[in-house]
């Protein structure tokens, strides 16, 4: 895949965010942390990208990100608690 099509994910850890810059707009996947639990809370695609999967990359990245740090994650952002749902694979990340 070329960079367009797989936008590189940052991690601003001092801002608690994972981002991406897409056609000059960002997107963001809010966090806050208290010690191994990370509570997600909020995601965000300006709707001129929505449909290309861009929150369901930023999501990925971040539940990976807290699997390594060997963190607990609490989705309260509606979209990271229904992905969490549909990917068996990040259950026993949920706090």
């Amino acid at each position: 895949m070329t960079a367009a099509a797989n936008p590189l994910v940052e991690h601003d850890a001092p801002a608690q965010c994972f981002f991406m810059v897409v056609d000059s707009q960002r997107c963001v996947l809010d966090y806050t942390r208290q010690g191994t639990l990370m509570t997600i809370t909020h995601t965000g695609v300006p709707e001129a990208l929505g449909g290309r999967g861009l929150a369901a990359q930023l999501t990925h990245f971040a539940l990976e990100y807290a699997r390594a740090q060997h963190w607990k994650v609490m989705p309260r952002c509606s979209y990271v608690a229904a992905y969490m749902q549909r990917h068996a694979e990040f259950t026993s990340l949920l706090a």
